[in-house]
């Protein structure tokens, strides 16, 4: 079976979703899907904390899962950024795992921060908003969007890139295999995915699912598969995510952690 979570949509105009779950009672190999969103998760294991910052990931990776865990995820929306740990610096599992203070605490720009939890996890984000230690770029909500921004193509791209650590293709991509693996485990035919997910055709599904996902469509249709998937959320599309933007400024310049 595939891996599976408890998901909540959050009012933060930062965050697109707030996950949680609870991991076997022994380690389990999966397979880590491309994932276009950056995020924080919070690991409780045999009595220690640890939040560790988490950005996109371009390619299917072979992952291990701690046992008897608890886990919490914030997943954030294109646009959203930390300027002084910007996306780039930990995608692809290149994972920062921020230091401990005490049980309860964890160090982050010089101060003490409690691990966030569920149900407050929308007052955390609130409060590193507040302290400017995240950041939103307009621009990318309306390149989502189909706006087009202010400014140049140029300037688009490179604050694109800076905001979200991919080019707005590399995203379209990772999404439309998340959403074409939602509709394989949906039913729908792999032929009427690759309509409805907009592929050309059968060959160039496969070959984005088993570099973006790990698996071809018939390996993710089959319920007898050994290989397990890491968590499908199905997030907030660009048209609602900008709906609740926090508003229209320029990216914000805030001191490195």
């Amino acid at each position: 079976m595939d891996l599976i979570c408890d998901v909540r949509l959050s009012d933060s105009p930062f965050v697109d979703t707030i996950w949680r779950s609870h991991s076997e009672s022994r380690a389990a190999s999966f397979l880590s899907m491309a994932d276009s969103h950056w995020g924080m998760v919070v690991t409780r294991h045999r009595g220690r904390s640890t939040l560790t910052v988490r950005g996109p990931e371009t390619k299917a990776t072979p992952s291990l899962s701690l046992e008897d865990a608890d886990l919490l995820g914030i997943l954030f929306k294109p646009g959203a950024f930390m300027p002084g740990l910007p996306p780039q610096m930990v995608m692809d599992r290149r994972d920062l795992d921020l230091p401990q203070s005490t049980t309860r605490t964890f160090r982050l720009n010089s101060s003490a921060w409690e691990f966030p939890n569920y149900e407050n996890a929308d007052t955390f984000v609130a409060w590193l908003a507040k302290d400017g230690l995240l950041a939103f770029d307009p621009v990318v909500g309306d390149a989502l969007g189909g706006q087009q921004p202010e400014t140049s193509v140029r300037t688009v791209q490179r604050r694109f890139l800076q905001a979200t650590g991919l080019t707005q293709g590399a995203m379209y991509q990772i999404d439309r295999a998340r959403d074409a693996v939602i509709l394989l485990k949906q039913g729908v035919s792999i032929l009427d995915t690759v309509d409805q997910a907009g592929y050309f055709d059968q060959p160039h599904l496969t070959r984005s699912l088993k570099r973006l996902i790990g698996l071809t469509p018939a390996q993710i249709i089959n319920q007898n598969r050994p290989e397990r998937l890491s968590f499908l959320y199905k997030t907030v599309p660009a048209d609602e995510a900008r709906i609740k933007e926090p508003g229209r400024n320029n990216v914000v310049n805030i001191p490195k952690l």
